[in-house]
């Protein structure tokens, strides 16, 4: 089983980034999404979309962050756009299928103000 993301970086405030997660390995994925979590803070979810196409955004990022998905390759992408210094964190891809969750490794993105 391997979440394999990509995109991740450093970009002025405002800038955009996109981030890409390719899952191998898994049985059934019936759901793909991004998880953050910024230094001393705790992990939180950022945004989720299903199999059918169905999606969620937290309220943080809602408006300014897509997320697309690929089914056919079991991959996930997060257009992250009009990005803020609270953005910074490790972003973390997830999936969900048959079995338990699986996590990403987690890539960084760090916005400077």
């Amino acid at each position: 089983v391997q979440l394999v993301e990509s995109g991740g970086g450093l970009v002025q405030a405002g800038g955009s980034l996109r981030l890409s997660c390719a899952a191998s390995g898994i049985f059934s994925i019936n759901a793909m999404g991004w998880y953050r979590q910024a230094p001393g803070k705790q992990r939180e979810w950022v945004a989720s979309i299903s199999s059918g196409g169905s999606t969620g955004y937290s309220t943080s990022v809602k408006g300014r962050f897509t997320i697309s998905g690929d089914n056919a390759k079991n991959t996930v992408y997060l257009q992250m756009n009009s990005l803020k210094p609270e953005d910074t964190a490790v972003y973390y891809c997830i999936a969900d299928g048959a079995g338990p969750r699986y996590w990403g490794q987690g890539t960084q993105v760090t916005v400077s103000s």
